[in-house]
Protein backbone atom coordinates (compact mmCIF):
# COMPACT_ATOMS: atom_id res chain seq x y z
CA UNK A 1 0.00 0.00 0.00
CA UNK A 2 1.28 3.56 -0.84
CA UNK A 3 2.25 6.38 1.42
CA UNK A 4 0.02 8.78 -0.01
CA UNK A 5 -3.14 5.84 0.82
CA UNK A 6 -2.10 5.41 4.36
CA UNK A 7 -1.79 9.16 5.06
CA UNK A 8 -5.29 9.36 3.81
CA UNK A 9 -6.52 6.37 5.68
CA UNK A 10 -4.39 8.36 9.35
CA UNK A 11 -5.99 11.50 8.70
CA UNK A 12 -9.43 10.15 8.07
CA UNK A 13 -8.93 8.27 11.53
CA UNK A 14 -7.45 11.59 12.96
CA UNK A 15 -10.70 13.44 11.62
CA UNK A 16 -13.37 11.18 12.99
CA UNK A 17 -11.23 11.26 16.56
CA UNK A 18 -11.08 15.10 16.68
CA UNK A 19 -15.46 15.30 15.58
CA UNK A 20 -16.23 12.62 18.36
CA UNK A 21 -14.03 14.23 21.10
CA UNK A 22 -16.09 17.44 20.03
CA UNK A 23 -19.28 15.66 20.16
CA UNK A 24 -18.40 14.90 23.75
CA UNK A 25 -18.17 18.39 24.80
CA UNK A 26 -21.75 19.64 25.12
CA UNK A 27 -21.26 22.48 26.54
CA UNK A 28 -18.55 23.58 24.04
CA UNK A 29 -21.20 22.77 21.10
CA UNK A 30 -24.20 24.56 22.22
CA UNK A 31 -21.62 27.49 23.28
CA UNK A 32 -20.40 27.28 19.20
CA UNK A 33 -23.98 27.38 17.98
CA UNK A 34 -25.83 29.58 20.38
CA UNK A 35 -23.37 31.92 20.30
CA UNK A 36 -23.87 33.61 16.92
CA UNK A 37 -27.65 33.28 17.30
CA UNK A 38 -27.75 35.18 20.47
CA UNK A 39 -25.53 37.81 19.09
CA UNK A 40 -27.83 38.05 15.87
CA UNK A 41 -30.79 38.20 18.28
CA UNK A 42 -28.97 40.95 20.23
CA UNK A 43 -28.04 43.00 17.12
CA UNK A 44 -31.07 42.93 15.31
CA UNK A 45 -33.67 43.13 18.10
CA UNK A 46 -31.82 45.36 20.30
CA UNK A 47 -30.17 47.70 18.88
CA UNK A 48 -30.97 47.27 15.05
CA UNK A 49 -33.40 49.93 15.36
CA UNK A 50 -30.61 52.42 16.03
CA UNK A 51 -28.05 51.23 13.79
CA UNK A 52 -28.38 52.55 9.85
CA UNK A 53 -26.43 50.97 7.31
CA UNK A 54 -25.33 53.38 5.54
CA UNK A 55 -25.05 53.65 1.53
CA UNK A 56 -26.49 50.19 1.10
CA UNK A 57 -29.57 51.08 2.24
CA UNK A 58 -30.21 47.61 3.22
CA UNK A 59 -32.26 46.11 6.12
CA UNK A 60 -30.11 45.35 9.22
CA UNK A 61 -30.54 41.74 9.24
CA UNK A 62 -29.81 41.67 6.12
CA UNK A 63 -26.79 43.99 6.74
CA UNK A 64 -25.64 41.82 9.59
CA UNK A 65 -26.14 38.21 8.63
CA UNK A 66 -22.91 37.45 6.70
CA UNK A 67 -20.69 38.49 9.73
CA UNK A 68 -22.36 36.53 12.16
CA UNK A 69 -22.01 33.60 9.52
CA UNK A 70 -18.42 35.18 9.88
CA UNK A 71 -18.73 34.76 13.74
CA UNK A 72 -19.79 31.54 14.03
CA UNK A 73 -17.63 29.80 11.86
CA UNK A 74 -14.10 31.62 13.16
CA UNK A 75 -15.22 31.49 16.81
CA UNK A 76 -15.27 27.45 16.03
CA UNK A 77 -12.44 27.72 14.52
CA UNK A 78 -10.03 29.41 16.73
CA UNK A 79 -10.43 26.70 19.00
CA UNK A 80 -8.61 24.66 17.22
CA UNK A 81 -5.59 26.22 18.66
CA UNK A 82 -7.12 24.97 22.04
CA UNK A 83 -7.08 21.41 20.93
CA UNK A 84 -4.27 21.26 19.53
CA UNK A 85 -2.34 22.90 22.74
CA UNK A 86 -4.13 20.26 24.67
CA UNK A 87 -2.87 17.27 22.56
CA UNK A 88 0.68 18.97 22.58
CA UNK A 89 0.80 19.02 25.98
CA UNK A 90 -1.38 16.12 27.25
CA UNK A 91 0.92 13.27 26.34
CA UNK A 92 -1.30 12.13 23.17
CA UNK A 93 1.54 13.90 20.71
CA UNK A 94 3.68 10.53 23.13
CA UNK A 95 1.24 7.82 21.95
CA UNK A 96 1.10 8.86 18.38
CA UNK A 97 5.26 8.95 17.82
CA UNK A 98 4.61 4.85 18.83
CA UNK A 99 2.22 4.74 15.91
CA UNK A 100 3.84 4.58 11.99
CA UNK A 101 1.32 8.32 11.58
CA UNK A 102 3.29 11.33 9.34
CA UNK A 103 3.69 14.40 11.30
CA UNK A 104 1.58 16.42 8.94
CA UNK A 105 -1.65 14.54 9.13
CA UNK A 106 -2.02 15.12 13.15
CA UNK A 107 -2.14 19.10 12.68
CA UNK A 108 -3.98 18.51 9.05
CA UNK A 109 -6.54 16.17 11.20
CA UNK A 110 -7.65 19.02 13.40
CA UNK A 111 -7.91 21.50 10.47
CA UNK A 112 -10.24 19.48 8.62
CA UNK A 113 -12.27 18.40 11.48
CA UNK A 114 -12.72 22.16 12.55
CA UNK A 115 -13.80 22.66 8.69
CA UNK A 116 -16.61 19.79 8.64
CA UNK A 117 -17.82 20.87 12.41
CA UNK A 118 -17.58 24.73 11.80
CA UNK A 119 -19.23 25.22 8.30
CA UNK A 120 -22.18 23.10 10.03
CA UNK A 121 -22.10 25.59 12.41
CA UNK A 122 -22.51 28.62 9.72
CA UNK A 123 -25.70 26.25 8.57
CA UNK A 124 -27.27 26.22 11.92
CA UNK A 125 -26.57 30.01 11.77
CA UNK A 126 -28.31 30.45 8.63
CA UNK A 127 -31.09 28.60 9.10
CA UNK A 128 -31.75 30.50 12.44
CA UNK A 129 -31.30 33.86 10.42
CA UNK A 130 -34.39 32.89 8.27
CA UNK A 131 -36.12 32.30 10.69
CA UNK A 132 -35.88 35.36 12.05
CA UNK A 133 -36.52 37.19 8.91
CA UNK A 134 -33.46 37.05 6.63
CA UNK A 135 -34.07 36.37 3.15
CA UNK A 136 -31.62 36.05 0.62
CA UNK A 137 -31.49 36.18 -3.26
CA UNK A 138 -28.81 33.73 -3.63
CA UNK A 139 -29.21 31.88 -6.88
CA UNK A 140 -27.71 27.78 -6.87
CA UNK A 141 -24.54 28.56 -7.93
CA UNK A 142 -24.33 31.74 -5.64
CA UNK A 143 -25.10 29.20 -2.98
CA UNK A 144 -22.15 27.11 -3.73
CA UNK A 145 -19.76 29.82 -3.70
CA UNK A 146 -21.62 30.91 0.10
CA UNK A 147 -20.39 27.93 0.45
CA UNK A 148 -16.91 27.83 -0.87
CA UNK A 149 -16.19 31.13 1.19
CA UNK A 150 -17.33 30.24 4.24
CA UNK A 151 -15.36 27.10 4.31
CA UNK A 152 -12.30 29.10 2.85
CA UNK A 153 -12.77 31.14 5.95
CA UNK A 154 -13.13 28.07 8.49
CA UNK A 155 -9.93 26.53 6.60
CA UNK A 156 -8.20 30.11 7.06
CA UNK A 157 -8.89 30.36 10.33
CA UNK A 158 -8.45 26.84 11.92
CA UNK A 159 -5.29 26.83 9.98
CA UNK A 160 -3.84 29.87 11.42
CA UNK A 161 -5.24 28.44 15.06
CA UNK A 162 -3.17 25.31 14.56
CA UNK A 163 -0.09 27.96 13.97
CA UNK A 164 -1.16 29.76 17.00
CA UNK A 165 -1.68 26.88 19.37
CA UNK A 166 2.12 25.18 18.50
CA UNK A 167 3.13 28.55 19.17
CA UNK A 168 2.14 29.33 23.00
CA UNK A 169 2.89 26.76 25.75
CA UNK A 170 -0.78 26.03 27.59
CA UNK A 171 -3.92 25.52 26.24
CA UNK A 172 -5.02 28.79 28.32
CA UNK A 173 -2.78 30.93 25.92
CA UNK A 174 -4.29 29.01 22.87
CA UNK A 175 -8.10 30.26 23.83
CA UNK A 176 -6.84 34.00 23.40
CA UNK A 177 -6.99 33.36 19.84
CA UNK A 178 -10.73 33.16 19.90
CA UNK A 179 -11.12 36.32 21.59
CA UNK A 180 -8.86 37.75 18.20
CA UNK A 181 -11.15 36.16 15.74
CA UNK A 182 -14.73 36.27 17.58
CA UNK A 183 -14.13 40.64 18.03
CA UNK A 184 -12.53 40.44 14.36
CA UNK A 185 -15.98 41.52 12.57
CA UNK A 186 -16.30 44.06 14.84
CA UNK A 187 -13.86 46.26 13.67
CA UNK A 188 -14.61 45.89 9.98
CA UNK A 189 -17.94 46.71 7.39
CA UNK A 190 -20.16 43.76 8.73
CA UNK A 191 -21.82 45.11 12.44
CA UNK A 192 -21.68 48.72 11.85
CA UNK A 193 -20.96 50.47 8.13
CA UNK A 194 -17.27 51.21 8.01
CA UNK A 195 -17.75 54.62 6.64
CA UNK A 196 -19.63 55.69 10.10
CA UNK A 197 -16.45 55.13 12.05
CA UNK A 198 -13.49 57.51 12.52
CA UNK A 199 -10.57 58.00 10.76
CA UNK A 200 -7.97 55.33 11.95
CA UNK A 201 -11.20 52.57 12.32
CA UNK A 202 -12.35 53.63 9.29
CA UNK A 203 -9.29 52.94 7.38
CA UNK A 204 -8.75 49.85 9.34
CA UNK A 205 -11.71 48.13 8.75
CA UNK A 206 -11.31 48.73 4.87
CA UNK A 207 -8.36 47.22 4.61
CA UNK A 208 -8.58 43.95 6.87
CA UNK A 209 -9.51 40.66 5.21
CA UNK A 210 -13.25 40.35 7.16
CA UNK A 211 -14.42 43.28 5.26
CA UNK A 212 -14.01 41.42 1.84
CA UNK A 213 -15.40 38.65 2.67
CA UNK A 214 -18.45 40.21 4.24
CA UNK A 215 -19.27 42.20 1.36
CA UNK A 216 -18.22 39.00 -0.87
CA UNK A 217 -20.75 36.80 1.28
CA UNK A 218 -23.54 39.75 1.21
CA UNK A 219 -23.14 40.20 -2.91
CA UNK A 220 -23.71 36.55 -2.82
CA UNK A 221 -26.35 36.36 -0.68
CA UNK A 222 -28.34 38.96 -1.80
CA UNK A 223 -27.65 38.93 -5.49
CA UNK A 224 -25.51 42.49 -5.43
CA UNK A 225 -23.08 43.31 -7.78
CA UNK A 226 -19.66 42.01 -6.14
CA UNK A 227 -17.14 44.48 -7.53
CA UNK A 228 -13.16 43.32 -6.45
CA UNK A 229 -14.45 41.99 -3.48
CA UNK A 230 -14.62 38.78 -4.35
CA UNK A 231 -11.33 38.71 -5.59
CA UNK A 232 -9.22 40.42 -2.45
CA UNK A 233 -11.36 37.56 -0.70
CA UNK A 234 -9.56 34.50 -2.90
CA UNK A 235 -6.38 36.16 -2.39
CA UNK A 236 -6.90 36.80 1.80
CA UNK A 237 -7.76 33.21 2.19
CA UNK A 238 -5.50 31.39 0.14
CA UNK A 239 -2.28 33.09 1.01
CA UNK A 240 -3.44 33.00 4.99
CA UNK A 241 -3.60 29.36 3.91
CA UNK A 242 -0.47 28.89 2.08
CA UNK A 243 1.65 30.77 4.66
CA UNK A 244 0.57 29.54 7.90
CA UNK A 245 0.18 25.35 6.89
CA UNK A 246 3.71 25.31 6.22
CA UNK A 247 4.85 27.53 9.24
CA UNK A 248 2.66 24.96 11.12
CA UNK A 249 4.18 21.86 9.95
CA UNK A 250 7.42 23.17 10.40
CA UNK A 251 6.52 23.99 14.41
CA UNK A 252 5.47 20.57 15.08
CA UNK A 253 7.75 18.87 13.17
CA UNK A 254 10.23 21.08 15.66
CA UNK A 255 8.18 20.21 18.78
CA UNK A 256 7.57 16.84 18.08
CA UNK A 257 11.13 15.94 17.13
CA UNK A 258 12.73 17.17 20.63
Amino acid sequence: MSTALISAGDLRLLVVRNLRREARLIDGLIVNMALPVIIMVLFVYVFGGAITTGSSGLDYIDFVVPAVLLMAGGYGAALTAVNISEDMTGGMIDRFRTLPVGGWVVPAGHVVASVVRNVAACGFSLVAAILLGFRPDAAPVDWILVLAVVAGYVLAMSSLAVLWGLLVDSSQAAGAFSFVVLFLPYLSDGIVPAETMPGVLRDFAYNQPVTPIVETLRSLLLDQPMGSSGAVTAAWLAGTVLLSAPIAAFLFRRRTSA
